[in-house]
């Protein structure tokens, strides 16, 4: 017998055993008319199909409080499920305290990492990771941000949390490190000569802010960095990174008492000194239009008014009324017109950033550069029209939905908790706030949120930049469900 045919009659033999075992179960299986099925194991999420319009669960945060020798405010969570804990400071030294040196924030925070007696970058480096441990820092226009994640047990936060608190009480800040993150920046810079999208978002802000801190960028320009010393990087590290000055936030498989002592130890390490003032509240631009003119195929869009500040009683409503407008992706209303029915754009969003003093309101989108004044008279007409008559009920649900859903991931992770408790502290909001936010969110309607974006939005008042070509512009397509025309590109930024 050759393979092949070996090959058939042991298929045939598989297949007849096959058959006689199907036949063997439906001639023992039981009368479903007497005696009952056994239920079936179900393959959907039952846990989605029973949630309905109840909310998922949150993490609940017992958050307690109390406040160092030093002055600094701490707010600290026990986690045990990981044997890791999260801890992050927060600053009251973002480049609304650069003092007319733009940049020297963002640089003395960079910086700090660089160099402490005895070890330079790469020994620092080297001594995180040793230890499993991974030190953060950043900086923005309200606040400079660091952050260490490590292993909880003593053997190794200890170590951890001694080379932490070097590098935020003793910066030696070397002058060699200075002058290649220097070097840096200034390629950046040369890098955003080229993006119209960050052109556009550099002017909107001098435009909507004028002398206020908030109108220059976190990071500088060309002119400031190149003449910052290292001896300016000292004394606003001095005067900036004060314990007084600081937010400290736990998480993390810790004790009350191990919370206590790392708080001390990090408040310890810090300059003395008083906190810094509150940045004051920026004076009402005039509106405008302002173009850059770039080559390129695509014309950017960028149009904003001052907003709120975190503090604002409105700022529930204004981020439920918001998240129907422009700021909840597919599905809202300038996704749906601007880009699903005609086309215009890859992406168009909306959103109040709001910050220690009024941060802007901003809606930002590119298109055709032919078609870029009939999409700029669109978007404006959408939102003359939203402050007018506000969102629908139905609309305003559905908003209440998707947040609810998405809301838990606020305090899904140990990082993501350190971040809330972070942003509680600095904008000195109550403990309860997660709570207060939902059941503030859940409880208003359509009246509210109308008054609340009326308020505070004015479609006479935009601030409006522009970045792209000059050309003979066209007229926009009409709405449909199938739009001929796509966009043509990714947004840049």
């Amino acid at each position: 017998m050759s393979e092949r045919n070996g090959l058939r009659y042991g298929l045939l033999g598989l297949a007849l055993l096959i058959l006689l075992a199907l036949l063997a179960l439906v001639i023992n299986r039981p009368d479903s008319s007497t005696t009952p099925a056994p239920a079936a194991e179900s393959t959907s999420i039952e846990s989605l199909a029973a949630l309905g319009d109840q909310p998922p669960s949150r993490r609940d945060l017992n958050i307690q409080t109390w406040q160092t020798a030093e002055g600094a405010k701490v707010l600290f969570v026990e986690a045990r499920e990981l044997p890791m804990f999260d801890l992050q400071l927060t600053f009251a030294a973002g480049s609304s305290h650069d003092d007319g040196i733009a940049g020297l924030a963002m640089l003395t925070n960079a910086m700090l990492n660089e160099g402490v007696p005895g070890k330079d970058v790469g020994a620092i480096a080297a001594g995180f990771e040793n230890l499993g441990a991974n030190f953060g820092n950043g900086a923005y226009r309200d606040m400079a941000i660091t952050s260490l994640r490590s292993l909880s047990a003593a053997d190794k936060r200890e170590p951890a949390m001694q080379l932490f608190n070097q590098v935020l009480g003793q910066p030696t800040f070397p002058e060699d490190a200075l002058a290649r993150i220097k070097n840096q920046l200034l390629a950046g810079f040369e890098y955003q000569k080229q993006n119209p999208g960050k052109l556009a978002s550099l002017a909107l802000f001098e435009q909507l802010y004028g002398t206020h801190p908030y109108a220059h960028p976190s990071d500088g320009n060309a002119e400031s960095i190149p003449a910052i010393s290292r001896e300016q990087l000292q004394a606003f590290h001095a005067k900036a990174y004060t314990a007084s000055n600081a937010i400290i936030a736990l998480v993390g498989d810790l004790s009350r008492s191990d919370a206590e002592a790392l708080a001390s130890q990090v408040s310890a390490a810090l300059p003395k000194g008083p906190a810094l003032p509150r940045i004051a509240q920026p004076q009402e631009p005039k509106p405008g239009l302002q173009h850059i003119e770039f080559p390129s195929n695509q014309t950017h869009l960028m149009i904003a008014q001052l907003g709120i500040d975190r503090r604002d009683p409105d700022y529930a409503a204004l981020y439920l009324g918001n998240q129907v407008f422009g700021g909840g992706g597919f599905g809202t209303r300038l996704m749906t017109e601007v880009r699903e029915k005609r086309g215009l754009t890859y992406g168009v969003y909306s959103g109040f950033s709001a910050m220690q003093a009024r941060g802007p309101f901003m809606i930002n989108l590119q298109t055709r550069a032919e078609l870029s004044d009939g999409t700029l008279q669109l978007v404006k007409s959408m939102l003359a029209d939203f402050i007018k008559d506000g969102p629908t009920a139905d609309e305003l649900n559905n908003a209440k939905r998707e947040l609810a859903g998405s809301f838990p991931l606020s305090t899904a992770s140990n990082a993501a908790i350190v971040g809330q408790l972070g942003s509680m502290g600095f904008y000195d909001l109550p403990l309860s706030y997660l709570e207060d936010f939902m059941r503030d969110v859940q409880a208003l309607d359509v009246a509210q949120v109308k008054a609340a974006m009326a308020k505070h939005l004015n479609p006479d008042a935009l601030v409006i930049v522009t970045a792209g070509p000059t050309v003979a512009q066209k007229e926009l397509p009409p709405p449909t469900d199938n739009p001929v025309e796509q966009p043509s590109a990714i947004p840049e930024h």
